[in-house]
């Protein structure tokens, strides 16, 4: 399944389920976003048990000043209402799938037991993308 538009209403409904959610923050003048986008939609049809989204900043300006997004793409990973992941830049096929494997195999028991937020999970190496403001 395609990553879907995501509203600040179906964010917060979304972000309060149980599984995993994938949020990328974007706008249609973004060069590294246009670039991202069919990777991020390729890699959320090959795992269609994980809700894959989209915010276009453009469009929801006050969700992404309150998320404090200053560049774009930003991706943005949850599991059952927990940020796991948020940084800035284009990530390269390889670097996602490396990101949805680590996000699938976390024990939540383990990350709930170290705080609220959870260490970052880190995409492997090549995944130095670019962003814009």
């Amino acid at each position: 399944m395609a990553a879907a538009s995501m509203t600040a209403q179906d964010f917060q409904a979304a972000v309060a389920k149980d599984g995993i959610l994938f949020v990328d923050f974007w706008a249609a003048w973004c060069g590294p976003c246009r670039a991202f986008a069919p990777v991020y939609d390729e890699v959320s049809r090959e795992n269609p048990d994980i809700v894959f989204a989209k915010v276009d900043t453009d469009q929801e300006r006050e969700l992404s000043a309150t998320l404090r997004i200053q560049s774009i793409p930003t991706l943005m990973v949850f599991r059952d209402r927990v940020l796991l992941f948020a940084q800035p830049g284009a990530l390269p096929k390889s670097a996602l799938l490396d990101l949805v494997k680590q996000v699938r195999a976390l024990d939540m028991a383990k990350v709930r037991e170290h705080g609220k937020e959870a260490p970052a999970a880190t995409p492997n190496d090549e995944a130095a993308g670019e962003s814009e403001a």
